[in-house]
């Protein structure tokens, strides 16, 4: 494993599976938002994140965490493996919660300064229809897809175990 695109739901845990994963491989992890996002929320130029996003999947190795469903296939011809975290909208639901008392009126690592951990109805809603919209999407993504071994982990104890057996390795 050398170029790792970690994928799910907000609230799946994609930040800290990917932190975890980079450490064991001893690689640099990228999250995603951290390049996409500007201070304050305000969204990077199609060019500028299209520049970005080359540069970043052109480094010799890499755990990418992020959604972009846009940018997925692009992505996956650059990745050797695909690790979707396949949680509950429940679970994705409240450990967003739990994130956002946790970080509420502050950044959380991976995010630019003034970018703190919000929470609104429209994110709700995208949490919630994340199985219907985008799950289905990225699903059929990944069923053509010819190169990158795919790992679909359902539930914490699944991410948990594949950890665990990977820091054995």
């Amino acid at each position: 494993m050398q170029r790792v695109l970690v994928l799910g739901s907000s609230g799946s845990g994609k930040s800290t599976f990917a932190r975890q994963l980079g450490k064991i491989l001893d690689i640099e992890v990228i999250h995603l938002d951290s390049y996409f996002w500007n201070p304050y929320w305000i969204e990077t130029s199609a060019d500028l994140w299209e520049q970005k996003l080359t540069h970043l999947l052109e480094k010799e190795s890499w755990v990418m965490d992020g959604n972009y469903t846009s940018s997925l296939e692009r992505r996956l011809a650059y990745a050797d493996t695909v690790i979707f975290l396949d949680l509950s909208r429940a679970r994705c639901f409240w450990r967003v919660l739990g994130r956002y008392l946790k970080h509420r009126g502050v950044n959380r690592p991976e995010l630019p300064e003034g970018c703190n951990e919000k929470i609104d109805l429209d994110f709700i809603k995208w949490i919630w229809n994340y199985p219907n919209r985008s799950h289905k999407r990225i699903m059929q993504i990944l069923d053509h897809q010819p190169k990158a071994k795919v790992r679909i982990l359902k539930g914490s104890a699944q991410i948990e175990a594949f950890i665990e057996k990977m820091q054995w390795l």
